[in-house]
């Protein structure tokens, strides 16, 4: 049941939606996942009222569990998630 319907499980949330899209943002950093998905997932946690501020929070709050290599490696794809024009800033 969990793994099917996550978000979209019937009875409600167990936590808010912005928590829960944050939660989930976080499995996905922690997981290297695609920009895809966590572009996805910003979006829907910015619909739910979720900060960019929040959101980047999310990266720095799981960072002790991750290890340095892998926030390197992952922050790049979230500030592309949120829209950060990284060629920009450069």
């Amino acid at each position: 049941m969990v793994l099917g319907h996550g978000l979209d499980a019937p009875g409600g949330f167990v936590l808010r939606p912005k928590v829960e899209l944050l939660v989930r943002l976080g499995a996905l950093l922690a997981l290297g996942a695609a920009t895809a998905s966590l572009r996805a997932t910003v979006d829907r946690a910015i619909q739910a009222g979720a900060t960019e501020a929040e959101i980047v929070g999310v990266l720095v709050s799981i960072a002790p569990a991750m290890g340095l290599a892998q926030v390197v490696a992952t922050a790049p794809r979230l500030a592309l998630a949120i829209g950060y024009d990284i060629e920009a800033d450069e």
